[in-house]
């Protein structure tokens, strides 16, 4: 049978009904398209999150070593100014 959009395509019977059997398969392009572009928004999504996280945690880590020679530095300066006292 000749498929000129007029007339269905013939079936396979046996495809059908043994679905496990069937091993070939068409893919909806268009489906497929839309599928793929969510999965792409989805990675662009989680790298963004994850570069921002990644901001955050160096600023993070930047505070805390400046507060940790702060802190030294005071130390230091109040042990000199004792031992200047005596």
């Amino acid at each position: 049978m000749a498929t000129d959009g007029t007339t269905f395509p013939e079936g396979d019977a046996e495809a059908e009904l043994n679905p496990g059997q069937n091993k070939s398969f068409e893919v909806d392009p268009v489906s497929s398209e839309i599928a793929s572009d969510k999965i792409q928004q989805h990675l662009e999504r989680k790298e963004n999150a994850k570069a921002k996280r990644d901001a955050t945690q160096t600023l993070k880590k930047t505070i805390i070593i400046s507060a940790v020679i702060v802190a030294v530095a005071g130390a230091a300066f109040a042990i000199t100014k004792k031992l200047k006292e005596k």
